[in-house]
């Protein structure tokens, strides 16, 4: 079987750790969100049980099909009815701590998915 290694694109998250996540060759340290198009920015996280529609309105904006929702280093569930609300407009919503939301976004992003994502870092 023959291996090849993949290119490392601009969005990968090459590493995170409390207080900063660095996408290519950029650090952040604030939170940060990722549009569908692929526009990284500073993002002012709230308290993940009252994130909402409103809190996501320029991610929703790009009509991704998963937004993908790094809590911290701790999990935390996102509020049941922002779930419901983004299902019923066909987007899924995921919530894990900001290392596994990570890993995550990686191996989708390979995958060329139509993906939004909203990191804690702090």
């Amino acid at each position: 079987m023959k291996f090849s290694r993949d290119q490392l694109s601009e969005l990968s998250i090459r590493q995170v750790q409390p207080g900063s996540i660095n996408f290519g060759e950029r650090t952040f340290e604030t939170d940060v969100s990722v549009s569908a198009d692929g526009k990284v920015e500073e993002f002012e996280m709230p308290d993940i049980g009252s994130l909402s529609e409103g809190h996501l309105h320029t991610l929703l904006a790009g009509k991704p099909e998963l937004i993908i929702v790094g809590t911290g280093w701790k999990h935390v569930f996102a509020p049941r009815e922002l779930v419901f609300a983004l299902a019923r407009r066909g987007i899924g919503l995921e919530a894990m701590d900001t290392p596994a939301a990570c890993r995550t976004f990686n191996v989708l992003l390979a995958d060329a998915r139509r993906l939004a994502a909203i990191f804690k870092v702090r």
